[in-house]
């Protein structure tokens, strides 16, 4: 899928742009929420992908069931992919917008796996420990996965620590095996 990331990159951050240097990043990441919503349907998607529909219709069709939602700019934004037949971008354009929001008010979400509960003053601990190591402020969410035998995996954006029990045998029997 790096070719979608690819092509809606630049209409990420023009939206990104504009909500920022018009102080609102939040309002634009409910609206783009909600229009990644409304194209995921499987009956927006047949709109979207039926030929016999000009750009104008399909803005018409998105924007009504949208309703009082959306700016004026983000229903221009909006016409703008469908001019481009970016319609379908809508999903990657709003990942990529809360990424560069997300990185924008140095915040991350961090996911830790572990092979039992995690208690409250650990998950304290992992979390300043970790805000200082990212630079930016932590929500870890926690899961339990039994199959680690013990230790835990965390994942943040790109950055994966392995430390699990599983995780080192994999990497032992990987070396043996050279």
């Amino acid at each position: 899928m790096a070719e979608l990331s690819t092509l809606a990159r630049p209409y990420a951050k023009a939206a990104f742009g504009f909500a920022l240097a018009n102080q609102n990043l939040d309002a634009w990441a409910k609206m783009l929420n909600t229009l990644a919503a409304i194209v995921s349907n499987d009956k927006v998607d047949a709109i979207l992908s039926s030929p016999a529909l000009t750009s104008e219709q399909q803005v018409t069709a998105i924007t009504a069931i949208c309703g009082d939602e959306l700016t004026e700019e983000c229903k221009n934004f909006v016409s703008l992919l469908a001019e481009n037949k970016r319609l379908t971008l809508l999903k990657e354009v709003t990942e990529q917008f809360v990424s560069l929001k997300a990185q924008h008010e140095k915040f991350c979400d961090v996911e830790v796996t572990s092979a039992y509960d995690v208690d409250s003053e650990v998950e304290e601990n992992l979390a300043k420990a970790l805000s200082n190591k990212l630079n930016c402020s932590v929500n870890i969410q926690t899961t339990v996965d039994k199959d680690l035998i013990g230790g835990v995996v965390i994942r943040a954006g790109d950055l994966v620590i392995d430390s699990s029990v599983r995780g080192r045998l994999a990497k032992l029997t990987e070396a043996m095996s050279l």
